[in-house]
């Protein structure tokens, strides 16, 4: 059984993270949707309502694809969650270059501490490659529209977090 593990704080989650598990549930078997626990960000959303979005929002995706997607929360190395969940593959989303220079470093260390897990690059469709959780929460904030950014459900928890 191929596992693969697609971490991030998904602050909350957009229409760019949906695609990126959208195509990553074609190349597993199973696909755990790593939700950092990461104190340090100051996230809008508490895990719980983060893990509550991405089940709400995958829970179509894998019918839809017969891939089994879950969320687990995680605070420790990503390699450590990577083996905590069975996971020989790691999927990281690119936007931008600037992107590929961050996760080309994580790639090196992770390697170093577990050079038998692999992490795989996937790039999200045109329309969402400049979608990113803390653009889409500060536009919020603001008063713009995200509902192109996020699917409805996100859209109203958004709305409703920052009136």
């Amino acid at each position: 059984m191929r596992v693969g593990l697609y971490p991030g704080t998904f602050d909350p989650i957009t229409l760019g993270h949906v695609d990126i598990i959208r195509r990553a549930a074609a190349l597993v078997d199973k696909l755990v949707i790593g939700v950092a626990i990461n104190r340090d960000k100051g996230p809008l959303f508490s895990l719980e309502e983060r893990v509550a979005m991405i089940e709400s929002e995958c829970a179509k995706l894998s019918e839809q694809t017969g891939t089994d997607i879950v969320a687990h929360p995680f605070e420790n190395l990503l390699i450590d969650c990577a083996h905590d969940v069975g996971a020989q593959i790691i999927v990281r989303g690119l936007r931008a270059v600037a992107d590929f220079e961050y996760e080309f470093q994580m790639v090196g260390m992770n390697r170093s501490l577990d050079d038998s897990v692999e992490t795989v690059f996937l790039m999200a469709e045109a329309r969402h490659q400049a979608i990113a959780s803390k653009l889409v929460k500060e536009i919020a904030r603001l008063g713009g529209d995200v509902s192109k950014f996020v699917t409805p459900k996100v859209h109203e928890a958004l709305t409703e977090r920052l009136s």
